[in-house]
């Protein structure tokens, strides 16, 4: 219970009641991040530490445990450098984002997470690496702020090099002739595979551009973040029959902000003040679906490909729908660089958007996704590996192999983990052994065959352990546990793209001067 002799202000941190996953209470530290003084009672907006922004709210006085506030800090004036006077009084979350500047480059973590290569000829002395928990706000650094790097980096996750140890090597793989062998149970399961050079890993993919970018990029510069960016501004959405509670800060028109619900067109999404003024919107717009060329149907399903030149308006509508889930991503103003891929579900009355992802015309970085979401009433039932299948349909028929650009959300992060696992180890279980021996696939093969990128290969089979050195080479042991929990999975996975439904010519960018 809140004491009304203490004022609380903002940057004040302490226990805040909430209810967990099993509806019982819990009492995380929070900070408070703004307050709101109205007649009856104040609110306070507050964000729950190590917890994701997306479950920010505003509580009132009863959910608060005075007993334990924490005063943000006043910091000791450091001495004048380069004539400027030290710093004034700072809050915890500055407190923290100080000394994680402070930390050495071998435990920083790149906002675009590079993926480990297997151990080559050169590493001789390679320590292993263990996963360490990260605090997703140090995911968003802008890619400018970023040092070269000396830790590896999966997908979200930090792990820091451990020193090697004297007189203690670890076996490497001596290039494309290593063979690395598949067991299950010490038996015969899938495939002998090859192993790529380490040096073949070690391209653009780490996060760290070798050149400067061309195009644009959906990150967001997270070094401009205030108060205001950090806290919802949007109460609801209503969008065709669905109500959505947003997740994050969207830059819609600041005289929207303050109404109970914003009301979106569902087909050219144009935001509006009113049902009134929907439904007279309504009266004049002619789209049933979205703006572009249908490039893929099967049953209800479609997508379409939508210009960010051509299209600008439905654009930025999508990316400022987009804002409200998604919190690394941002520049909806600059669509003109990027292709937007948006799926839908067709009935009588239209096609209705599910999700969406887009793609920048050129990435120098084999990027084929920029950002990917599926809005909250379609999630959980295998639309967001639909889209991630199509992404990497796309790229087959483009030639090529992709990867997601990072950061991923910690929902993107495990879609495309299980997108990873089931399509590789559906690979191996399928392969057939020839002339009695076990069949032989090679990991650029495998990259070949489903366009995922080379590093997201290996960093799926380290992740999965399944790699282990075994008589002089290397083997992938599938458990049982591993087939069986895969065997499930993809007999709960009914939707699946069908290539014989595409309808996509790629396009070379690179040829128009101007998109």
């Amino acid at each position: 219970m809140a004491d009304s002799l203490v004022e609380i202000i903002e940057g004040c941190r302490l226990p805040v009641l909430r209810k967990n996953q099993e509806n019982e209470d819990e009492w995380p530290l929070a900070e408070v991040l703004s307050v709101r003084d109205l007649p009856r009672t104040p609110l306070y907006y507050v964000h729950y530490i190590d917890f994701n922004k997306r479950l920010d709210e505003w509580v009132t006085p009863d959910r608060l445990d005075m007993k334990k506030l924490q005063f943000p800090k006043k910091e000791a004036r450091t001495p004048p450098k380069n004539g400027l006077p030290g710093s004034g009084p700072g809050s915890p979350e500055r407190d923290v984002k100080r000394r994680a500047e402070s930390v050495s480059l071998a435990t920083q973590a790149s906002a675009a997470t590079p993926v480990p290569s297997l151990p080559s000829s050169a590493e001789e002395s390679q320590a292993p690496v263990y996963p360490a928990l990260r605090d997703p706000s140090f995911s968003s650094t802008p890619r400018e702020q970023h040092q070269p790097l000396a830790a590896l980096t999966t997908n979200g996750s930090t792990r820091r090099l451990i020193p090697p140890q004297p007189g203690r090597k670890r076996k490497t793989c001596g290039g494309t002739d290593e063979m690395v062998k598949v067991f299950q149970n010490n038996n015969p399961r899938c495939s002998s595979i090859y192993l790529p050079p380490g040096e073949d890993s070690q391209d653009s993919s780490d996060g760290i551009p070798s050149a400067p970018r061309m195009t644009g990029s959906l990150v967001s510069d997270r070094s401009h973040d205030d108060i205001v960016t950090r806290m919802k501004n949007i109460d609801c959405i209503e969008l065709g029959r669905h109500r959505l509670k947003p997740w994050y800060f969207s830059p819609y028109p600041q005289e929207l902000t303050g109404l109970p619900i914003l009301y979106l067109c569902e087909y050219c999404l144009q935001y509006l003040k009113s049902l009134k003024c929907l439904q007279r919107h309504l009266t004049k717009c002619n789209l049933r679906h979205p703006p572009g060329n249908e490039i893929y149907r099967k049953g209800t399903i479609s997508f379409f490909e939508i210009d960010g030149r051509k299209n600008k308006t439905y654009s930025q509508n999508l990316c400022l729908l987009a804002k409200c889930f998604l919190d690394h991503k941002t520049l909806y103003y600059d669509t003109d660089p990027f292709l937007f891929y948006v799926m839908t579900e067709y009935d009588s009355k239209g096609f209705h958007i599910v999700g969406y992802f887009s793609k920048e015309k050129e990435s120098t970085e084999d990027y084929n996704v920029a950002c990917i979401l599926t809005l909250p009433p379609y999630q959980r039932r295998g639309y967001g590996k639909l889209l991630i299948e199509f992404s990497y349909e796309l790229s087959k028929v483009e030639g090529k192999t992709g990867t997601p650009e990072k950061p991923l959300s910690d929902l993107g992060l495990l879609s495309y983990r299980s997108y990873w696992t089931q399509t590789i180890l559906e690979i191996l279980m399928n392969l057939k052994p020839e002339n009695g021996e076990r069949p032989q696939i090679t990991i650029n093969e495998i990259s070949e065959i489903t366009s995922v990128k080379k590093e997201d290969v290996i960093s799926t089979l380290q992740y999965l352990n399944l790699i282990n050195y075994y008589k002089g080479q290397y083997i992938l042991t599938l458990s049982e546990d591993i087939v069986e929990g895969h065997e499930r999975a993809m007999q709960k996975r009914h939707l699946r793209i069908d290539s014989k439904g595409l309808h996509f010519t790629p396009k070379d960018w690179s040829k128009r001067g101007k998109w």
